[in-house]
């Protein structure tokens, strides 16, 4: 099974805890990981660009000048793609870029992401995180404790103080063991959990 340091808030270590062999020990799926990595990128996309086509740009409806005689090339329209303020040519349109991934794809995907961050040692296991007041600095302290910059802290649930103390911290962001990502484990350098948040991912992905 794997085992990790277990830290208390000033950063001691203070015993190791070991981890579920069958969440945070798993071979690492790199094609699962692409895949949900991807579909989550193309989730969060609006699809909401719109550019007017010739057909539904106002104006244009005379013709700019007769058709021969000027010497200058035919045109039946101002409103044609090669003048100004003219249409554009297979103009970007609002749509739907959303993907689909199944469960058990995006079961090992988790697995995966959880099991390459033990496998590089940037797990961060604490005790508890109980901050004495809701202040960025207490915050602070604690990250410096680990020598620890650039972080995803996961809690077990609605923690106010953690989540206050550390919104206004350039690369660290906290999430709920409920609303954990691939992306985020993988976007993130260091993975900081709490024992309870820890025994609660297991109980998730078993």
């Amino acid at each position: 099974m794997p085992t990790v340091q277990l830290h208390d808030i000033t950063g001691q270590v203070i015993g190791d805890i070991e981890l579920s062999e069958n969440t945070f020990g798993q071979p690492v799926n790199t094609h699962a990981l692409h895949a949900v990595v991807v579909a989550h990128l193309a989730n969060c996309r609006q699809g909401t660009q719109s550019a007017l086509t010739r057909s539904e740009v106002s104006g244009g409806g005379k013709k700019p000048y007769r058709q021969k005689g000027t010497g200058r090339a035919r045109q039946g329209s101002t409103r044609s793609p090669q003048w100004r303020h003219g249409g554009v040519v297979f103009a970007p349109k609002p749509r739907d870029y959303s993907m689909q991934v199944n469960k058990k794809l995006r079961r090992l995907a988790m697995k995966s992401a959880l099991s390459s961050k033990v496998e590089e040692n940037e797990v961060i296991v604490f005790d508890e995180l109980n901050l004495s007041e809701a202040k960025t600095r207490e915050m602070v302290k604690v990250l410096k404790a680990v020598e620890c910059d650039n972080a995803l802290v996961v809690l077990a649930g609605g923690d106010p103080v953690v989540e206050r103390a550390s919104s206004n911290i350039p690369g660290v962001k906290t999430t709920r063991v409920g609303t954990l990502s691939v992306y985020e484990i993988l976007k993130y350098k260091k993975l900081i959990l709490t024992k309870e948040s820890a025994q609660k991912i297991e109980e998730v992905y078993v």
